[in-house]
């Protein structure tokens, strides 16, 4: 839903306001212990020039991000003589000291205008009607405020005509903007976005999606992401769909199931990518899934996002479920409760609202990786739009489907929201991929701009993220000369200053992919003096409580002159340090060793520590992965009192070590939960490969608190690792603590098998060995143990196979039978029931004759 003037996100806006004078007033100097609120506040009276502050302006808090570092950007919506003023909303940025770090801001000047109506509401509403092209439903009470969409303010009426579209199918809630001095339409858009297709197949394949069992059947309610449900909307009432084994669909329209399936899937995948990537906890950023609804209308060749949830028409044969297409309309959600209100549907900031969804969109697709509809930068490429097997967008090339701009023009602000995001899309790809010939297609230069070398899509994408996250407001546009701090390459490059450093390799990147698309700034160039790049090696490591563990911090020289570079660690968790030696290196080359120490009381984790570099004229950052592994043993207990606040996801972690192979199928999880209604709590297991074991789903209504203990068959599952109990409040009202919680491996099952894929040579008349080293496997081998064996050889029958247990004793495989036959790949079966499982294992092989040779390809033991 594109909220462009109404007030999308009135419920999720704080009860507190700040109201200051045009000048400037007397505020209590920063204090990096203060609130992020506070600070705000703080800078709100100190700098009210900076956010166009007037007399008649009242502020409203509408969401604070607080950074890793202690950095804060508080959002604002804004108010002038008591009416809402679109376009008005603002950021304010402190640092992590607490300093005021300036304001991303939509308005051009202050307000001043008269809020005195000449137009009456009841001739904006006829005039909104007139403008509705299908079957009016109903049409609402006109709203009047403050249109400043263009950073400047006028008075005008927003009226919502509620109906279907003239297809008589698709519904429509259309805001209709109206001059309120001459009753001119200034402007409209509709809530439901869609996309059209022609119904060709878009399935991505086998996939895994969650569901949920009760009362002996499954359904289609994803417990892991915000019971999403996924609904028949060809039915009365679109009811779940619903399965006896859990096996869902069979690839093909006849089974309704299987569009449910890509829709089930796709909303997962691009909850998950919004969490996993961008820490923001699904569309809604509450932990909320979405309802997907399948099998909608008749022969409708639609698809559309209607701010709530994702609707899907069957096509003219095969529904339109592309990953792609879910994760494009999906991430509009995400937009529309990150900027108030979305950003602008029209002009430059409309476009940036498409480039948005087409980015993620095409990142979703990338994320789940799969098989049958790999990642790529084409847009509904799987829905066959035009009919001709070509794709809707181009990111790489966007001018490739007739209309987008893939270069920014004057004439970009006038042309339709779908074609001026080819300016977003195609810096986009150059950021991530590089521009000229790629992978995915071939991007070309805008005039004479200069070559540019992609980052990855794992930088780009947080760098677009964060740009929307922190800074992005309502109007943001990619030039605007009367405001050029409030355009998309001023606010790129502020995130790429947070994540990567100011003037770092993806800073530069971000200026060069911008110039490339004609989209100029006011930025300064970096300086080609002195650079570098800071590195770890290895970038990860685990210790146990107590003791320490060193990485090798390097700066490699990027620029033409050397400097001095003083290094600094943040992050580390509670009774750890961090000391380098030296403290200082020489941006050319020099090294450093970082030793980590942590104490018997340091929290069992996993951490993400920054090591900083400051030389004299750039700084860098590189990242090292602490895990703090808990104490040695398969059962451990995270006693941490953690809230469960109302709608709302948590998680309380545990680290497993030294419990060696696969956790035991009958492994248990104690949980103890105190909440005043169970019936809204969502209880799941985490494994540290990140897949998921529910263990309660929203039972047992009006009950207090949770004191269970849970069997799991975690059989398939590595014991050692990060565990989560992750607990998800479903539904409003209650709130409680996670008291406590713990996981019992005990019994964990070994895995007393290894493999050995090395190439070992065979030359004529030789013996050669090839190892398999066994370990945390108790007790002895099985009497049904087997020995897997490839040797690629052109004479076999020169050859004796034999396995060699570690105490010595030698067991033959092939004793040079076969003659003139190639190769051997066999499966044998020993009684190893003499021998220890833990220890060195060799496979020897001895060429016992001339002329042949050949090699050992490799090689397999499994003693269960």
């Amino acid at each position: 839903m594109k909220r462009t003037f109404a007030t999308a996100c009135a419920a999720t806006v704080l009860v507190a306001s700040v109201a200051v004078s045009a000048s400037a007033t007397q505020a209590a100097p920063p204090s990096r212990s203060s609130s992020p609120t506070a600070l705000a506040a703080q800078a709100i009276a100190a700098h009210p020039a900076d956010i166009r502050a007037t007399g008649s302006d009242a502020y409203a808090i509408y969401s604070v991000h607080s950074d890793a570092d202690g950095a804060s950007h508080v959002r604002y919506t804004r108010t002038y003589q008591g009416l809402r003023v679109h376009g008005g909303d603002f950021v304010v940025h402190s640092n992590a000291d607490g300093s005021y770090d300036g304001a991303s801001v939509g308005l051009v000047n202050a307000l001043s205008l008269s809020t005195t109506a000449e137009v009456t509401a009841a001739q904006a509403a006829r005039t909104a009607r007139a403008a509705f092209a299908g079957t009016v439903g109903t049409v609402e009470s006109p709203e009047k405020f403050v249109d400043a969409s263009t950073g400047t303010g006028r008075l005008a009426w927003e009226t919502v005509v509620k109906g279907r579209r003239p297809d008589g199918q698709t519904p429509s809630v259309l805001h209709v903007i109206t001059d309120a001095t001459s009753g001119a339409v200034l402007g409209s858009f509709d809530e439901v976005m869609e996309v059209n297709g022609t119904g060709n197949s878009l399935y991505s394949g086998t996939v895994t999606i969650d569901t949920t069992f009760g009362s002996g059947i499954y359904s289609m309610i994803d417990p892991s992401h915000g019971n999403g449900r996924t609904c028949d909307a060809g039915l009365p009432g679109c009811p779940v769909f619903t399965d006896a084994d859990n096996v869902w669909g069979n690839g093909t329209n006849a089974d309704r199931a299987s569009a449910g399936v890509d829709a089930h899937f796709g909303a997962a995948a691009t909850f998950d990518y919004f969490k996993n990537v961008h820490n923001r906890n699904g569309i809604f950023g509450n932990g909320a899934g979405v309802t997907s609804r399948v099998h909608y209308g008749t022969n409708y060749v639609n698809a559309f996002w209607d701010g709530t949830q994702m609707t899907y028409g069957d096509g003219l044969g095969r529904p339109l479920v592309s990953l792609d297409v879910a994760g494009h309309e999906m991430s509009h959600g995400v937009t529309e409760n990150v900027v108030p209100g979305g950003l602008t549907y029209s002009g430059e900031s409309g476009g940036l609202n498409e480039a948005t969804s087409d980015i993620f969109g095409s990142m979703v697709e990338f994320y789940a990786a799969a098989p049958a509809d790999p990642g790529d930068y084409l847009i509904g490429e799987k829905i066959d739009i035009n009919g001709n097997g070509t794709p809707l967008r181009y990111m790489y090339n966007p001018t490739l489907d007739g209309s987008s701009h893939g270069c920014w023009s004057t004439s970009t602000k006038s042309i339709d929201v779908h074609y001026s995001s080819g300016v977003a899309n195609h810096f986009y790809f150059n950021l991530a991929e590089g521009s000229g010939a790629t992978p995915y297609g071939t991007s070309p230069l805008c005039g004479s701009a200069a070559a540019v070398t992609g980052i990855g899509r794992a930088k780009a994408e947080r760098i677009w993220f964060r740009a929307l996250d922190v800074y992005f407001t309502s109007n943001t546009s990619y030039v605007n000369t009367a405001a050029p701090a409030n355009t998309s390459r001023a606010y790129t490059l502020a995130a790429a200053a947070d994540l990567f450093g100011l003037c770092g390799t993806e800073y530069v990147a971000v200026q060069k992919a911008w110039t490339s698309v004609n989209v100029p700034g006011a930025d300064a160039a970096c300086p080609g003096g002195p650079d570098f790049v800071l590195g770890a090696s290895p970038t990860s490591g685990s210790v146990n409580p107590g003791s320490a563990l060193t990485t090798t911090i390097s700066a490699t020289q990027s620029g033409s002159t050397a400097q001095t570079v003083a290094l600094a660690a943040a992050g580390l968790p509670s009774g750890a340090t961090a000391a380098f030696s030296p403290t200082s290196i020489s941006s050319n080359g020099g090294t450093s060793t970082l030793t980590i120490a942590t104490s018997v009381s340091t929290p069992p984790g996993t951490y993400q520590v920054t090591v900083t570099g400051t030389g004299t004229s750039s700084t860098r950052t590189t990242t090292f992965t602490l895990t703090v592994n808990g104490p040695a043993g398969c059962s451990q207990t995270n006693a941490t009192d953690i809230a469960i606040p109302d709608l709302s996801t948590v998680e309380s972690p545990v680290v497993i070590s030294g419990c060696p192979g696969n956790a035991s199928a009958t492994s248990t999880v104690t949980v103890n939960i105190l909440h005043t209604y169970i019936g809204d709590l969502v209880v799941s297991l985490i494994a540290p490969d990140g897949t998921a074991s529910i263990l309660h789903n929203r039972t047992g209504g009006a009950t207090d608190n949770i004191n269970q203990t849970y069997p799991v068959n975690l059989s398939g599952k590595a014991a050692n690792g990060t565990w989560k109990l992750r607990v998800q409040d479903a539904a409003s009202a209650d709130v409680g603590t996670i008291d406590s919680w713990t996981i019992n491996l005990v019994g964990s099952t070994p895995v007393c098998a290894g493999t050995n894929p090395a190439d070992v040579p065979i030359p004529d008349n030789t013996t050669v060995n090839s190892t398999i080293v066994l370990s945390g496997c108790p007790g002895n081998a099985s009497p049904t143990s087997t020995v897997t064996v490839e040797i690629v050889h052109t004479y076999i029958g020169d050859l004796v196979v034999t396995l060699v247990a570690p105490d010595g004793s030698l067991y033959v495989l092939h004793n040079r039978t076969g003659g003139a036959t190639d190769n051997i790949n066999q499966s044998y079966t020993l009684n190893l029931s003499p021998e220890l499982r833990n220890g060195t294992w060799t496979l020897r092989v001895q060429d016992a004759a001339t002329s042949d040779t050949g090699y050992i390809n490799s090689w397999a033991l499994t003693t269960l």
